[in-house]
C-alpha cells in the first residue's frame, strides 16, 4: 500500500472548510455549525475525489491573535499542517467577497513552499461572481468556483489537485494491518471529563504539540485520530491509532448544541475504538461522572483501562489510589478489577506502562477459547456449583460455546435457561474472566434453549 500524499484545507473561520472535508472523506466526521471557530485541532481523514486518493486535513479558521491565546494556538496548528502538506486548499467565501483577513492569509501563503490551490466556496448563483473575479488579486492563481455543500466544482478541483497528488505519491510502503494479528494497529481512544489532560497526554506520547492544550475547559471539540508508532520498552515499534476526544460533562449540564455534537462525536469514537482509556484528574479524585463514562464504555462492549493523571502533583497518593480502586470495584458492577494505572501527561511518567496495559487488554478482548477447553472448564464449574431448581424443576445446562470475540460473547445451551438466576449467570461470567484469561473485559452471555421436538404434543411431560 503506497503512502498517501497529504492535502490541507485552510482559510478564515466559517468559509466551509469542514463541509468540504466531510464531502471528500464521504461522511460527516468533522463537526459543522453556523457559528465560526467550530474546528480547533487539525482533523485528518482518508479522502477520495474521482479516483484520487489522499490524506485530507481540516484545520482551524485562521485568525490574527496573539500566539499565546487560544486562536493563536489554533493558528500554529494550521501553519504546521500547511508545512507538512503536499498541497494546500485556501478557501474563501465567495458570497462575502475577499476580506482583509483573506488578503493577510494569502500574503502568508505566497511565502510558503507548499503549492496553494485557491477555492471560492459558496459560489452558487450570480451573487458570488464578483467575489470570484476579485479573488484573482490574491496572487494565488485562478480561483476554483465550487460549492462544498452541493458538490459543484469537484471536477475542477480534481484537475488542480492531480499534479500535486501524483508528485506526492511516493513509493514508500506503509504497513498493512490485520485485526487478528496481535501486532495489528491498536485503536485507542482517550476519554474523560473536561480538563483531565487528554490532549496533553496525546501530545506527550507523540513527542510534539500536535493538539491544542491550555487552561481553558473544553478546547477539544472534534475527536482527533492520529496514527503513531509506539517505541515499546522491548524494542518493538507497535502501531497505535490515538483518538483524542472532547471532554464529557454530565448530560444534564449540556445545553449548548455544539457541546451536544461534541459529546455524540466522543461516543462514536468509543464505538470505533478497541480499548478506551478513561483519564481521571488525580487532583479531583473519582467523581460520579467518571463512573457514568466507564459504565457507558463497558456497555458498548469496549475494553477499558483507567489512568489517574497528574499523579506528579497528587496529594496523599497511596490513600487516593486505594480509595479510587475500591470505589471503582463498587461502582462498576459489570466488571471487577479494571486496570488502574497512574500517569503524568506533563512529565511522561507511566505512559509506557499505560500502553502496555492497553495492548494486554486488547489481547484479552480478542481472545478465543476452543470448544473443548471451554466445556471442560464449564463442566467443572457446574459440578462445583450446580444451578438451582426453581419450583423443584431442574435447570439442565448442556454446553457452552464462544460465539464471537471483540468483545467476547458466549452462548449457553440448556433447558429452562430462561429461569436461570442472574446471580448464577454472574457466577459463570466471573469464572470465564478469572479462569480463562479474559481479565476485566466486558463478556456477554446469551442463554438459548434447544427446540423441543415434542413441544406440539399437548400431553407431553418429557423433561429433557
Amino acid at each position: 500500500m503506497k503512502h498517501q500524499p497529504t492535502v490541507a484545507i485552510i482559510g478564515r473561520p466559517n468559509v466551509g472548510k469542514s463541509t468540504l472535508f466531510n464531502r471528500l472523506v464521504g461522511k460527516r466526521i468533522a463537526l459543522v455549525d453556523d457559528r465560526p471557530g467550530v474546528t480547533r485541532d487539525r482533523r485528518e481523514g482518508d479522502a477520495e475525489l474521482l479516483g484520487l486518493q489522499f490524506r485530507i486535513i481540516d484545520t482551524a479558521g485562521y485568525e490574527e491573535d496573539d500566539a499565546q491565546t487560544l486562536p493563536g494556538r489554533m493558528r500554529a496548528q494550521t501553519e504546521a499542517a500547511v508545512a507538512q502538506a503536499d498541497a494546500a486548499l485556501f478557501m474563501i467565501d465567495a458570497r462575502a467577497g475577499v476580506t482583509p483577513l483573506d488578503a493577510e492569509v494569502a500574503r502568508w501563503l505566497r511565502g510558503s513552499a507548499t503549492p496553494i490551490i485557491l477555492l471560492a466556496n459558496k459560489a452558487e448563483g450570480r451573487a458570488a461572481e464578483s467575489a470570484i473575479f476579485e479573488a484573482f488579486r490574491l496572487g494565488l492563481g485562478d480561483p476554483i468556483a465550487l460549492s462544498a455543500e452541493h458538490g459543484d466544482g469537484m471536477a475542477d478541483l480534481f484537475e488542480a489537485l492531480l499534479p500535486h497528488i501524483e508528485r506526492g505519491d511516493a513509493d514508500e510502503e506503509a504497513p498493512d494491518y490485520d485485526e487478528e494479528d496481535p501486532d495489528a494497529i491498536l485503536k485507542l481512544a482517550i476519554v474523560g471529563r473536561p480538563n483531565a489532560g487528554k490532549s496533553t497526554l496525546v501530545n506527550k506520547m507523540l513527542g510534539e504539540q500536535r493538539l491544542i492544550t491550555g487552561p481553558e475547559a473544553g478546547i477539544t471539540r472534534d475527536s482527533i485520530s492520529i496514527d503513531w508508532m509506539w517505541p515499546s520498552p522491548d524494542g518493538r515499534q507497535r502501531a497505535v491509532r490515538l483518538i483524542d476526544t472532547a471532554g464529557l460533562r454530565k448530560k444534564a449540564k449540556i445545553e449548548d448544541k455544539l457541546e451536544k455534537l461534541s459529546a455524540s462525536d466522543t461516543m462514536r469514537a468509543v464505538d470505533f475504538a478497541e480499548v478506551v482509556v478513561l483519564l481521571l484528574d488525580a487532583t479531583r479524585g473519582l467523581e460520579a461522572q467518571d463512573l457514568r463514562i466507564a459504565d457507558k464504555v463497558l456497555s458498548e462492549g469496549r475494553a477499558l483501562v483507567i489512568a489517574l493523571n497528574k499523579w506528579d502533583v497528587a496529594e496523599g497518593a497511596s490513600a487516593l489510589f486505594n480509595g479510587v480502586k475500591a470505589a471503582l470495584d463498587e461502582g462498576l458492577s459489570q466488571v471487577k478489577g479494571v486496570p488502574l494505572l497512574t500517569v503524568s501527561a506533563e512529565t511522561g511518567k507511566g505512559l509506557d506502562q499505560l500502553l502496555a496495559a492497553a495492548f494486554e487488554t486488547r489481547d484479552a478482548w480478542s481472545k478465543r477459547v476452543g470448544t473443548g477447553a471451554l466445556n471442560r472448564w464449564f463442566e467443572q464449574a457446574v459440578e462445583k456449583n450446580p444451578p438451582p431448581a426453581p419450583g423443584g424443576k431442574r435447570i439442565k445446562l448442556r454446553y457452552l460455546t464462544q460465539a464471537k470475540t471483540r468483545p467476547p460473547g458466549f452462548v449457553l445451551f440448556g433447558t429452562r435457561v430462561d429461569q436461570l438466576p442472574v446471580s448464577y449467570q454472574r457466577y459463570l461470567l466471573n469464572g470465564i474472566r478469572k479462569d480463562l484469561g479474559f481479565g476485566a473485559v466486558p463478556v456477554r452471555l446469551t442463554l438459548r434453549a434447544p427446540k423441543n421436538p415434542y413441544g406440539n404434543r399437548p400431553n407431553d411431560t418429557r423433561d429433557d
